[in-house]
């Protein structure tokens, strides 16, 4: 077998030993540490924390950190040197640490003021979602163990210690992945312990962090209903790389040699040095930096850094220079562009650096340039070796997006947490559900869960033909009484269709004729492939036979984006767009069938031009329509119309 070639002598570069935060302590000092230092300050707890990303953020907030818990060993050796209070090496996945560290925590009881956190949450498929739902609505026991879920974990922690306020943060792909399930059970669950939530999708260069990153933030208060964010950043005004790195000293990389040092000389630049440099530049040795090293660079990566600019793709290097198959590896090698943002650093950069090219450099990004990106400040340290400091800065919380979420959570003159909230958003929810079910009675039973597979696939093939709500009420009509198609039930739809167009579409479900075992409750879920249905009419289907999820359609979107006044119906549909029904639809076993209300709504009420706002019951909550003006709505009768 032929041995790797590596192109660069191997290395492991030297073991960064650090010194505990002199205001550190331990589990058997804690009490005293709350009367000493804890005292009369407002204090917080990190779940999942690192190296420190989001408790640097609640630092520069105005918290104190009285606690952070990861069962990484190196991230707690960099917690420990950066922050005060306890750095605990915990598995919160096992319940009876949750148990210890509860035991752990009692002195602060009644003092933590903020359980932070960044959950690794995994998402689930609808599979799974029925049997999650039950066990979280009835506490069942369940083969699937849901306190090995270390969301579950999270919000088990935040039970237990009943702080004021709650921030989550994670990638959108805990929310996009799975339709918001797992985020929208959190939200309900703390809505039920009698916090108000926000969640929102946030771009952190928003917020003065130098890269292209979205995150997910879930915030959760008892004091106050209020949610207000800093002003964010617009887009002239965004921190770019060249503000974030090009103080830095310059590194003349040559192939096969050593790239940086630990400890460099910092010469502060003769031009005026950027307001974000300056901020990083706290509180560091005023002439060294730390950490401004990265890996050795190949003879054939020195000569392709050389030859690359900010667009160039990796199928366009020379091919006798490609080591990689350029289909499978499209963007394999990324120089960044001085002028913008950075890609976002992710903790892959601990495997690699081809994705963080240097712009003017032949070599990928340092430690420090890629703490400065996530904004660390250079006197920030990271425990262990240089991949250790690299894994540890991007699986990290930018701290500058952790402050900015942070501060929405702050103490307000009005706070009282002796008041007991009734969140705005399930209030609204409550109004929905009533709705929809008398909705039910009135002859809209075809447009909500829980239908028979039949009715739910007659609905679904017909979303996607122009056909009045009047028209598909009564085609449905005809069905009402059947659970599976027999051909006088197929005669019987195929009399009511009004064009030939809705002929064929009715004519798809002749494959399940007289088929009663394809129509059972058993096999229900593979309808849809043997009717072909499209993604949208799959996704319809499943929602109108009870399936938790969001369905993304314009209708619904434009319900939402006007309750929430924003336009997230025309842009980011798949991502805001989500967020803002999440707000409306919730959790819980309605959640299917406030998700189908607001689908009926924009599809009846709601409608893009001359909307009928005094017949939609949610018109008391929609902030679109306190705005509208008079012309653009509409308070004749309602006419048939399409139904989308």
């Amino acid at each position: 077998m032929q041995e790797p070639h590596y192109g660069v002598p191997l290395e492991r570069s030297d073991y960064l030993e650090l010194k505990r935060h002199r205001n550190s302590c331990t589990p058997e000092r804690f009490s005293a540490w709350l009367e000493k230092h804890g005292a009369g300050r407002r204090l917080a707890l990190d779940l999942f924390s690192g190296a420190g990303g989001l408790s640097l953020g609640l630092q520069r907030a105005g918290w104190t950190l009285a606690a952070a818990v990861d069962y990484d060993e190196r991230a707690l050796e960099t917690h420990a040197a950066n922050f005060p209070g306890m750095s605990l090496h915990m598995d919160l996945g096992d319940p009876a640490e949750r148990d210890r560290l509860e035991e752990v925590l009692e002195p602060a009881v009644g003092k933590i003021d903020l359980v932070a956190g960044g959950p690794p949450c995994q998402p689930f498929s609808r599979a799974g979602r029925s049997k999650i739902r039950h066990l979280v609505e009835h506490h069942g026991r369940d083969p699937h163990d849901l306190r090995k879920e270390l969301w579950s974990a999270y919000l088990d922690v935040v039970k237990r210690i009943k702080p004021r306020a709650v921030l989550m943060e994670n990638v959108p792909d805990m929310g996009l992945g799975d339709d918001f399930f797992v985020v929208r059970v959190i939200e309900q669950q703390l809505e039920e312990l009698g916090y108000a939530t926000e969640v929102r999708l946030v771009d952190a260069w928003r917020y003065g962090v130098p890269q292209h990153r979205k995150r997910l933030i879930l915030l959760a208060r008892n004091d106050i209903e209020k949610f207000e964010w800093q002003s964010a950043c617009a887009e002239d005004e965004r921190t770019t790389l060249r503000e974030a790195i090009g103080d830095l000293p310059p590194l003349h990389a040559v192939p096969l040699e050593r790239v940086g040092e630990r400890r460099l000389r910092y010469f502060t630049p003769r031009e005026l040095q950027s307001s974000f440099a300056a901020e990083m530049r706290k509180r560091a040795p005023q002439e060294v930096v730390w950490d401004h090293m990265s890996r050795r660079v190949r003879e054939d990566d020195w000569i392709i850094f050389k030859k690359m600019n900010s667009k160039t793709l990796y199928s366009e290097i020379d091919p006798e220079l490609q080591r990689y198959n350029a289909d499978d590896f499209t963007d394999k090698y990324k120089k960044l562009d001085w002028e913008d943002l950075s890609r976002s650093i992710t903790a892959h950069i601990a495997k690699d650096g081809y994705w963080y090219i240097h712009p003017d450099q032949n070599r990928t990004l340092t430690v420090r340039e890629a703490a400065r990106i996530q904004t660390f400040p250079d006197r920030f340290r990271f425990a262990g070796t240089r991949s250790d400091a690299f894994r540890q800065i991007g699986n990290a919380v930018p701290p500058f997006l952790g402050e900015a979420a942070a501060r929405t959570l702050l103490p307000s003159e009005k706070s009282n947490s002796r008041v007991s909230l009734q969140p705005y958003w399930r209030t609204v929810r409550h109004e929905l559900t009533i709705w929809a079910e008398r909705q039910r009675d009135n002859g809209e039973w075809h447009q909500l869960p829980k239908l028979y597979p039949l009715h739910a696939s007659v609905v679904a093939v017909l979303s996607s033909a122009r056909i009045r709500l009047d028209q598909l009420r009564k085609i449905v009509a005809t069905v009402q009484n059947e659970s599976t198609l027999t051909q006088s039930a197929l005669d019987s739809l195929l009399a009511e269709v009004p064009t030939e167009a809705t002929r064929k579409h009715i004519q798809r479900l002749a494959v399940l004729l007289d088929d009663s075992d394809a129509w059972s409750q058993e096999r229900r879920r593979e309808i849809p492939e043997h009717l072909k249905m499209k993604k949208s009419e799959s996704r319809l289907y499943l929602l109108l036979i009870d399936d938790d999820l969001l369905w993304v359609g314009q209708s619904a979107l434009r319900v939402a984006a006007r309750l929430n006044d924003s336009s997230s119906d025309l842009t980011n549909r798949l991502s805001d767009g989500r967020v803002d029904l999440v707000r409306l639809v919730g959790a819980g076993e309605k959640a299917p069938l406030r998700m189908a209300a607001l689908r009926l709504i924009g599809n009846s009420l709601c409608r893009a031009r001359q909307p009928i706002c005094h017949e939609c019951p949610l018109a008391q909550f929609c902030k679109w329509r306190k705005r509208a003006a008079p012309d653009d709505l509409f308070s004749a009768a309602l006419n048939p119309e399409s139904a989308g």
